[in-house]
């Protein structure tokens, strides 16, 4: 009996001794991730009141000893996205915080909550928060009225000049941004059939059901009239959708851009972007600011249209991994870096 008894107790020790060192790794991971999750900054939540109706924001500020920081108000890109972009905003904020800048941001309408549909915005709906955010931004004590300016991704390429035409803004940061909405979501189309491999069967059909949509558009067409044309299948699109696209499909940043000429705009454009033309928009905002002589355009090679590495983004385990354990890391090389350095320049 006392060899199996000593079997069954070394047995015992294998399998505690098992479990400790598995709770040690697992308590060593989860303090990796608390640790890569812990910004160097401070945030609040706050209420921004705009048109009869409260806007629920992120305030992200400096941990240092002045008493009034420079202002980033974010302008999202497309999609039902909250003010932290599921945290995703926060390496850049932190950059921001390096630099001495507050971060301010807020969940779209609808979304985490918020009041109303982000659906039945325009972009000058959307221009028209942005610059009741930065009049509340203004009236604040700890926020420096006269060094507030905007950050804007993707969709924000139609807002960020609308927001400068309705209120000063001391510079903008603008990441992968749009110029012509028709044109982007062709550019988009034929980058995303390439990058599936599709055969030119498909490619006339796919291009065929666009022009469709295009006319479609033109002549302000229902819903129904949509999904009719679309021989019952809508494909995805809703109703309020195709409200949304009907009502900003003629969007175009050209002529707005104007307002910024002179103003501070860094440019940040992806290398492996299918969402956004990045040749065309680097060759409008060229044509149009830089006779003021203030566009700083940056190129990212590695990065696709999120500024996301490739490398990373093509694999789900690999960003879920990475966003987990190393969120900094999930950028393209140099992009927080650069954004903090344009900052701090700009003093």
């Amino acid at each position: 009996m006392y060899p199996k008894i000593q079997l069954r107790r070394r047995g015992v020790r294998i399998a505690v001794w098992s479990l400790v060192t598995a709770l040690v790794v697992a308590a060593g991971l989860v303090g990796v991730v608390l640790r890569q999750h812990s910004y160097a900054m401070d945030e609040q939540q706050v209420s921004i009141r705009h048109g009869g109706h409260t806007l629920n924001g992120v305030l992200a500020t400096p941990q240092d000893s002045r008493k009034r920081h420079g202002l980033i108000v974010y302008i999202h890109g497309d999609g039902p996205i909250d003010a932290t972009h599921d945290d995703g905003y926060k390496p850049l904020w932190e950059a921001n915080a390096k630099a001495g800048y507050a971060s301010l941001s807020w969940d779209k309408p609808g979304v985490a909550g918020a009041p109303g549909n982000w659906l039945g915005q325009s972009m000058d709906d959307r221009a028209d928060e942005a610059a009741a955010a930065i009049a509340w931004a203004r009236a604040r004590p700890d926020i420096d009225g006269d060094r507030i300016g905007l950050w804007g991704a993707s969709q924000a390429g139609w807002v960020l000049p609308k927001v400068a035409a309705k209120t000063p803004v001391g510079f903008v940061i603008a990441v992968s941004p749009a110029i012509n909405w028709l044109q982007q979501g062709r550019y988009n189309l034929l980058a995303e059939l390439r990058a599936d491999g599709a055969s030119a069967a498909r490619t006339s059909a796919a291009i065929a059901k666009s022009d469709t949509t295009r006319r479609l558009l033109e002549r302000h067409a229902t819903f129904e009239e949509y999904v009719q044309a679309m021989d019952g299948d809508a494909n995805g699109m809703t109703a309020d959708r195709w409200g949304f696209i009907s009502k900003n499909s003629t969007a175009d940043a050209t002529q707005d851009l104007r307002v910024l000429r002179g103003v501070p705009v860094l440019l940040t454009l992806a290398g492996h972007d299918i969402n956004v033309d990045t040749a065309d928009t680097e060759r409008v905002y060229r044509k149009v600011l830089d006779p003021g002589g203030a566009l700083t355009a940056k190129r990212y090679p590695d990065a696709t249209h999120s500024f996301v590495k490739q490398s990373i983004e093509r694999s789900d385990l690999r960003t879920t991994l990475t966003a987990l354990f190393s969120p900094r890391s999930l950028f393209a090389d140099g992009f927080l870096d650069d954004q903090r350095q344009f900052l701090m320049d700009l003093d």
